[in-house]
């Protein structure tokens, strides 16, 4: 893959980092009853939205990668936008960050909530902004850098470098994704900084490209960080074919679920939305829980929409103490 190639591909990656981080953020308020900072989540979620849509021409599913390369360049325009929106966040970014973590109650509702401890991290193989809550320093960008990371210097972020402790509870991976949307936009200032010129393509002719991919034969892996956690996928050609013999993926939320049963561990069902949301989960369609009384080994079936309320009506319990 060429250099620069190499370069926009590492971009646009951190470009969707900041998306991610900050609709998570943003629905992590929502969960709790902190609409407000919801709102202005979402506000400054649109800023990096509209300039993967200028770059990549989708504001969702952005296809900028390709086998060999990427599909489109940076125009000047493009960087123009990039750099405003740098500017944007150095401005605007820090009120998000210090309406929340310095919030009374959006602490109250976060501290010793869904707490992994970092041996519990290890033994449930969590990933990403989880393990990173816990206190592990894993960060594949870090400890096996890909595309352009290996100049870009990243180093992972954890609670104990910005406030002396772990706690490994929600508030703490709420700080790590947050503080990790500072560590994009430096990264991003790099990219423009470091950028090369030169090809986007291995083979730019196209008929030429797939009529090698379907003469090529073997198993290939792979790992990026996601911003989610390790993102793996493996990959199977058989000579001759022209489909894929077979494609496996292991996304993130499979691993960092499992960690769940743990941090439910001692804590209230109004917290069940909090900590469930803690990792960021990708799954479709999980509309309904089963609830089991130990106690009383009674069950109950309780949708989403019940989670949220009984999360938000113990905020309400919070403010009022």
């Amino acid at each position: 893959v060429p250099v620069r190639a190499q370069y926009i591909r590492t971009l646009v990656l951190e470009l969707e980092r900041i998306h991610s981080h900050i609709l998570w953020a943003g629905v992590a308020c929502y969960t709790f009853g902190y609409d407000s900072a919801f709102h202005l989540g979402m506000i400054l979620r649109e800023k990096v939205m509209d300039v993967l849509e200028a770059l990549t021409g989708n504001r969702v599913n952005y296809g900028t990668g390709t086998v060999g390369g990427v599909r489109r360049d940076i125009t000047p325009a493009v960087d123009k936008a990039l750099r405003d929106m740098v500017d944007f966040y150095k401005n605007e970014f820090g009120v998000f960050y210090d309406v929340v973590t310095e919030d009374p109650i959006a602490k109250a509702r976060m501290r010793n909530v869904g707490v992994l401890s970092k041996e519990d991290a290890i033994t449930h193989c969590a990933l990403g902004p989880t393990a990173r809550g816990s206190g592990l320093r894993v960060d594949l960008r870090w400890s096996s850098p890909y595309e352009a990371y290996c100049d870009m210097e990243v180093t992972p972020v954890v609670p104990q470098d910005h406030t002396g402790e772990v706690y490994g509870d929600v508030f703490d991976r709420f700080l790590v994704r947050v503080l990790e949307v500072y560590q994009s936009i430096d990264i991003i200032e790099k990219v423009l900084a470091g950028i090369p010129s030169g090809n986007l393509m291995w083979e730019p002719k196209l008929p030429k490209l797939l009529n090698y991919l379907k003469d090529a034969e073997g198993t290939g892996w792979s790992a990026i960080e996601a911003p989610r956690g390790d993102d793996t996928h493996s990959i199977k050609l058989t000579g001759g074919q022209e489909n894929i013999t077979w494609w496996k993926v292991r996304a993130p939320t499979y691993a960092n679920a499992v960690s769940w049963p743990i941090m439910f561990k001692d804590n209230e069902l109004a917290d069940a939305p909090l900590i469930i949301n803690s990792v960021d989960p990708c799954i479709s369609c999980m509309e309904r829980m089963a609830v089991t009384d130990r106690s009383s080994g009674s069950e109950q079936i309780v949708t989403k929409s019940d989670l949220l309320k009984l999360c938000r009506e113990k905020t309400g319990r919070v403010m009022r103490a």
